[in-house]
């Protein structure tokens, strides 16, 4: 288990099972397997299915839509539910605007705990009365699957929103990722599509991901790190965090403002610029990636605020990402493969990944590449299938026997949720231009001739001085002279100097370029 998890009681193989039967028996309940109202078009052997699930479903099964009940469904189920929920309600582009839309309570509008029982947390976690930090403390405006935001004010007359966990729901995590875990072990025996997926790796990933989101201290700490991050851009921004104001159950943040994304009103503001805003959203992500690293993780709109013309403020910090100096490159490069239709680069980069394996031919998946990026290129996204060009995808990855990389879960979660945001706000962005001025940032600044050649220089230049050390620290022979040792001296001050007139002839090349 999750070593957040540790001090916690240990979820029996049964009770996962338990859990996992009983999360079937929900869904049946609520018709939201295989809905009725799909069934045309749904496969014959799927359609048969359901309608023999049908025969077991409860009164609920007639209540609303296919969505409505989905949502009721995972409600039920738990937070790590909702969460998939959340992601799948970011994609009315693959689901349609209604079953998207439906959905949408599970991102900020789940039923909140009463306020004696969040005071009660705020006081235990703050170590403090509540009268000594806030000088007034109101009933939430949002709850989600962990937590609820409170509207509150500060003693010195600033507005704060805090965040409290919800009674119990570490309990309610824990038992959620045993029966995760559980389903991905049962998954790696159902043949070589479901191992290529690799469901255990996946259910550790989001396991960590959720453990971590638990501790609202790591979640001030990225909300502190992210805002530095943000300030360098103008695509995005995020509250500062009140110190003094969290604690392990608790997180004080200032204000935000704008209105949330989430709200029906919030693309119908005065002076608002929708493309320029979906081009935020991108851009912010992927600066956030790429240039530092580290990105907000869970961008649905139930987390963003937006005011004219095209101002963003992300809140909920709990789960970031973090990328190594490797994927971020792997990453940019992609990017910019596809920007500039350079599909045998793309290929090339995804065998210096790993991603592909080297038994296959580099020649036959840019030819598979270009297949995937043609059609889309420079075309609307109102225009764009994505559930086709998803499953185009997977069957892309099967052919190449790609397997799942469990490093880049969260990115590649974060990239379908922000892509679906861009296309919401904005239903005829277009990706490849949105993300062009970051990714060629990047290259210029990463990869241009100048800068490779500085590198190698810095790396020679290393190289040099580690030679000189040794030359001037090796112990001379006993039949060396006084004579000698002088010459080894003159020879490490003759290559440090050489060393120094190259790299001022590079650095002088590099500033005339």
């Amino acid at each position: 288990m999750v070593g957040l998890f540790e001090d916690g009681p240990v979820t029996s193989p049964v009770s996962s099972v338990a859990r996992l039967i009983g999360a079937g028996w929900v869904l049946v309940r609520h018709d939201a397997l295989a809905p009725r109202e799909l069934a045309p078009q749904l496969p014959a052997p799927v359609r048969w299915v359901g309608s023999a699930l049908r025969l077991m479903s409860g009164p609920q099964a007639r209540r609303g839509r296919p969505g409505q009940r989905l949502a009721h469904a995972l409600e039920t189920l738990g937070p790590a539910a909702i969460k998939l929920g959340q992601l799948l309600s970011t994609r009315a582009d693959i689901f349609g605007s209604e079953f998207s839309d439906d959905l949408a309570r599970l991102k900020d509008q789940l039923p909140p705990f009463d306020m004696r029982t969040a005071k009660e947390e705020v006081e235990r976690s703050l170590g403090r009365p509540i009268a000594s930090l806030f000088a007034s403390f109101d009933p939430p405006v949002a709850a989600a699957s962990l937590a609820q935001a409170h509207p509150a004010t500060l003693l010195d007359g600033r507005k704060v929103a805090v965040k409290v966990l919800r009674p119990g729901v570490e309990a309610r995590v824990r038992a959620d990722i045993a029966a995760m875990q559980l389903a991905a072990g049962l998954a790696e025996h159902l043949g070589a599509t479901a191992r290529r997926l690799e469901p255990g790796a996946f259910a550790a990933a989001v396991a960590r991901s959720m453990a971590l989101e638990l501790d609202l201290r790591l979640e001030a700490a990225a909300a502190s790190e992210m805002g530095e991050i943000m300030a360098r851009d103008a695509y995005m921004t995020a509250p500062a965090v009140v110190w003094d104001g969290v604690g392990k159950r608790v997180l004080t943040l200032e204000w935000a403002t704008g209105t949330p994304l989430s709200r029906p009103e919030a693309l119908t503001l005065p002076g608002l610029d929708r493309p320029a805003l979906a081009n935020n959203v991108i851009r912010a992500f992927l600066a956030q990636a790429l240039d530092h690293g580290l990105f907000h993780a869970d961008l649905h709109e139930g987390n963003l605020f937006v005011a004219a013309p095209d101002q963003l403020t992300a809140v909920d910090f709990g789960i970031v990402g973090r990328l190594g100096a490797n994927e971020r490159r792997f990453l940019a490069e992609i990017l910019w493969g596809f920007i500039q239709r350079d599909y045998r680069r793309v290929a090339e980069v995804h065998f210096e990944a790993g991603y592909v394996p080297r038994t296959q031919n580099v020649e036959d998946f840019a030819q598979a590449l270009r297949a995937v990026g043609e059609p889309i290129f420079g075309r609307r996204a109102r225009d764009v299938s994505m559930g086709r060009l998803l499953g185009q995808l997977f069957e892309i990855t099967g052919l190449f026997d790609m397997h799942l990389r469990p490093e880049l879960v969260l990115l590649q979660k974060t990239m379908v949720t922000v892509e679906g945001v861009a296309r919401r706000i904005d239903p005829d962005s277009d990706i490849w231009e949105a993300a062009r001025p970051v990714v060629e940032r990047w290259i210029r600044r990463e990869l241009s001739p100048i800068v490779r050649l500085q590198r190698l220089t810095e790396r020679g230049l290393g190289l040099m001085e580690r030679l000189a050390e040794r030359v001037e620290t090796a112990p001379a022979p006993v039949a060396k002279t006084a004579d000698d040792a002088a010459a080894r001296r003159l020879a490490g001050f003759a290559v440090g100097l050489a060393a120094g007139a190259l790299a001022m002839t590079l650095y002088i090349i590099a500033r005339l370029h």
